[in-house]
């Protein structure tokens, strides 16, 4: 079965870091972009950052500067290094992945971190 679980999600206070794992696991031939997305309590689900097979990377413009995404692709892992959070930072973050399995090319959601930035 393939999937792809989030980790290292929890409370920090307002300046604090975290780091987000994803790893993707299951008969996986190949992956192609990953990203990550959180989605807030009332609000829609938003782009965090993207990165690409090749490593280019893409950041909502509220992150920047702040986060860091990175991949290694022996481990079929995804991370996103957050720094710098903020209170508007809190959500759940979901990691997104194009996958080759044998199904073929699909789009893959993990079942999503809690990220609550609080004094």
């Amino acid at each position: 079965q393939v999937q792809l679980v989030e980790s290292g999600g929890g409370l920090v206070q307002p300046g604090g870091s975290l780091r987000l794992s994803c790893a993707a696991s299951g008969s996986i031939f190949s992956i192609y972009a990953m990203g990550w997305y959180r989605q807030a309590p009332g609000k829609q689900r938003e782009l965090v950052a993207t990165i690409t097979g090749g490593g280019i990377t893409n950041y909502a413009d509220s992150v920047k500067g702040r986060f860091a995404i990175s991949r290694d692709n022996a481990k079929n892992t995804m991370y996103l290094q957050m720094n710098s959070l903020k209170p508007e930072d809190t959500a759940v973050y979901y990691c997104n992945a194009d996958l080759v399995t044998t199904a073929g090319l699909k789009d893959y959601w993990g079942q999503g971190t809690q990220v609550t930035v609080s004094s």
